[in-house]
């Protein structure tokens, strides 16, 4: 899977996008059940993140977290993502 990250606003800096590579590293153990990641950071006043998560089963999950910080923002969307990658998985071993 390789996300797709997107920037609106601003230009992305390099240490920003060495920041997301790092900070998605927490759910590459999900990478088997995921298609694509769709990442969408727009900076109006403050820092806004989007994410879609499309897995291989036909699920879907759309985030979204926003600060003034890039870090914090993107620190509140990883936790909440990787809550939803667990939550998903763990729907799908319940039914097999």
């Amino acid at each position: 899977m390789i996300p797709s990250i997107t920037a609106t606003g601003f230009a992305l800096e390099q240490e920003q996008q060495e920041l997301i590579e790092k900070k998605l590293k927490r759910i590459k153990y999900a990478e088997e059940w995921l298609v694509d990641l769709t990442l969408r950071i727009k900076l109006d006043k403050k820092f806004t993140f989007e994410c879609t998560l499309n897995f291989r089963w036909g699920a879907s999950a759309h985030i979204e977290s926003n600060d003034y910080g890039f870090a914090a923002g993107l620190n509140k969307l990883l936790d909440v993502l990787d809550q939803k990658v667990k939550k998903e998985k763990d729907k799908m071993q319940g039914r097999n």
